[in-house]
């Protein structure tokens, strides 16, 4: 049973109460897709190990009660664990020194599906932004909101969706909900005319987009944007791919299935735009480009520096970050694990290749197939990507003769006694190296 504080039952306890006992009554109600119905035992469970983040609300957040539910909306943080709570919770800052008072989510499901609840459900959380659904603006006030923590061009884990398909479960009961009734954030967020669109239109937000109903337990859902049918909004033809059928009537053409598989990444090609990767923060001070020949730029310098229609393929894009920090990073070799920037944002998919290897505070080294997710990995890591070592210094065998003529290059990097990573071109006499010194050097020197 759900532990009781001092006999007394909030109103949220009582609402999760409800859902468990209806369970019990008339059994698992699952999707024909779902794979599995939840257990009483899974619920219960569940329940039971939901973390109450409620006492870290940011104390400016005025609570304002929530309208009738109608909806549950899915998003992707497109941050880490420690700062997705903390946004969540405490809100956002901008360069231009305006914030926000947090409150912006019910719930954040980590990537080891541990579950957090975030603000209570009778209080409305500023989660949507400028959003409508089938004729309703302002989405926020009819809504729940569920944060993943993650990347809408990443995977989302295994036990996000088990903990997420059976937070669903009992929301869904609680509220009188039907699997249509769970949505993306980037199904119901729109934007103002842009150099893209001439109306308001689809495409905003990419959060969510990489959210797969089935795994999360949900059946059928909607076949087309009711605002686009209506004419209300334009469409996104990239959105449109991704969510709706083809054979709806109100819609452009779906690109190519080649064409939407190009756009599951955050780096830029002929098929995965910069509108395609960020949506309406494709030009935001907090979108950061790094290009392949290293530079980085923030997204509201790139049309002025670059040009849109000149960003190099290659080019990687990176939301809700310190840009400066990313441009002082993405010259160095040498990377760090931030609060903004994971294992993910430096290396991808490539997180957990054998050529990524990790520096973690303790000392410990580790290569990437021995990584359990990206979001495991302390603040203060550092990581090499593409590169193979460690090669031991010796007498007999030296910088030269381990990396050949560029030893002194700063993409070779130095691993000196008491775990201090160096670049070659900062290495002042190699004749004095201390013994002990490893040597790891980029795959791309071949030999």
């Amino acid at each position: 049973m759900i532990a009781l504080r001092r006999n007394s039952i909030t109103a949220d306890l009582l609402l999760i109460l409800i859902a468990v006992v209806g369970f019990w009554v008339i059994g698992p109600i699952v999707s024909p897709n779902a794979e599995a119905a939840h257990s009483r035992t899974d619920l219960k469970r569940f329940q039971g190990k939901i973390i109450d983040h409620r006492q870290r609300l940011n104390s400016k957040f005025k609570k304002r009660k929530l309208g009738k539910t109608r909806l549950i909306i899915v998003h992707t943080s497109e941050l880490g664990q420690t700062n997705t709570l903390r946004v969540v919770s405490r809100g956002k800052h901008f360069k231009s020194g305006r914030s926000t008072p947090g409150g912006h989510a019910h719930y954040v499901i980590a990537r080891d599906g541990r579950t957090y609840r975030t603000l209570d459900r009778r209080y409305r959380a500023d989660h949507a932004g400028l959003s409508m659904w089938n004729g309703r603006t302002n989405v926020s006030d009819f809504s729940l909101g569920i944060e993943l923590v993650g990347y809408h061009h990443a995977p989302i884990s295994t036990a996000q969706y088990k903990s997420l398909g059976m937070l669903l479960h009992i929301l869904k009961q609680v509220y009188g909900l039907t699997d249509k009734d769970v949505l993306t954030h980037s199904q119901v967020a729109y934007g103002r005319p842009n150099p893209w669109f001439k109306k308001n239109h689809r495409g905003r937000k990419r959060c969510a987009k990489n959210f797969d109903r089935a795994k999360a337990g949900l059946g059928p859902t909607w076949t087309y944007d009711p605002d686009v049918r209506a004419g209300r909004l334009q469409a996104d033809p990239l959105l449109t791919a991704v969510f709706y059928s083809p054979l709806g009537k109100s819609v452009p053409a779906a690109p190519a299935v080649a064409q939407v598989k190009g756009t599951r990444s955050n780096i830029i090609s002929k098929t995965n735009s910069a509108w395609a990767i960020a949506g309406d923060e494709y030009n935001d001070h907090s979108t950061a480009y790094i290009l392949p020949d290293g530079r980085a730029l923030p997204g509201d310098r790139v049309g002025k520096s670059i040009g849109w229609g000149s960003l190099p393929a290659g080019t990687r894009v990176l939301l809700n970050q310190e840009t400066e920090q990313v441009v002082v990073q993405a010259k160095n070799p040498i990377k760090t694990i931030t609060g903004q920037m994971t294992a993910w944002s430096h290396a991808g998919a490539d997180y957990r290749s054998d050529s990524t290897i990790y520096f973690l505070p303790s000392g410990r080294t580790m290569v990437g197939s021995r990584i359990r997710d990206w979001d495991d990995l302390p603040a203060g890591t550092k990581l090499v990507v593409g590169y193979k070592g460690p090669y031991a210094v010796t007498l007999t065998r030296t910088a030269y003769k381990i990396a050949g003529k560029r030893y002194k290059d700063k993409t070779v990097v130095y691993r000196l006694p008491g775990g201090v990573l160096m670049p070659g071109n900062e290495i002042k006499d190699f004749n004095d190296l201390p013994k002990g010194v490893d040597i790891y050097i980029p795959v791309a020197f071949g030999g």
